[in-house]
C-alpha cells in the first residue's frame, strides 16, 4: 500500500501512567517540526485492529500491552515531508504490564530507531509539544 495515494487504516494505542502519555517523536524536514505520536502502526488486510496494535507494540519497542477499551476512530488528512496523507485512525486504551514497563524504549520502525518515551499531557495541552493526530486529545 502507498500511504500517500490511498486512504489508509491505523491502530494507535493510548497508554497513560501518572498523567504521562507514552509516545514516540517523529521529525518533519520539510516543515521543520518536531513532533510526538502514539504507538501504532498499519493494519494489514483480514488483520484485526487490536492483534495490529498488540504486533505493533511488540515490532517497534518489544512490549506486550494490555488492551483496555476501544475509544473511537477519526480522519486524519494532513501532509508529511511534503506529500499529503489519509488515514482512518483507531484510538484503543492501553497498558503496559507492570513488569514491561520503562522509563524509556528504544524502537525501529520504518523509518529507523526511535526512542519512546513517556511525556507529560499538560506539555501537549499546554502547546510546549505538538502530538498528532489532534484527535488524540478527545481521548486524554
Amino acid at each position: 500500500m502507498n500511504k500517500f495515494k490511498e486512504i489508509r487504516p491505523i491502530v494507535l494505542g493510548i497508554a497513560t501512567k501518572d498523567n504521562k502519555l507514552l509516545v514516540s517523536e517523529g521529525y518533519d524536514k520539510v516543515k521543520n517540526q518536531t513532533f510526538y505520536r502514539c504507538l501504532g502502526g498499519g493494519i494489514d488486510f483480514l488483520e484485526k485492529s487490536e492483534d495490529t496494535l498488540k504486533r505493533e507494540f511488540m515490532e517497534e519497542i518489544h512490549t506486550n500491552i494490555i488492551i483496555k477499551d476501544f475509544l473511537g476512530i477519526s480522519e486524519n488528512i494532513f501532509t508529511y515531508q511534503g506529500k499529503k496523507a489519509h488515514e482512518l485512525v483507531l484510538y484503543y486504551n492501553v497498558t503496559i504490564p507492570d513488569e514491561e514497563f520503562k522509563d524509556e524504549y528504544i524502537g525501529i520502525d520504518d523509518h529507523g530507531q526511535f526512542t519512546a518515551k513517556w511525556i507529560d499531557i499538560d506539555e501537549f495541552k499546554n502547546d510546549k509539544k505538538i502530538l498528532y493526530p489532534e484527535e488524540v486529545f478527545k481521548y486524554l
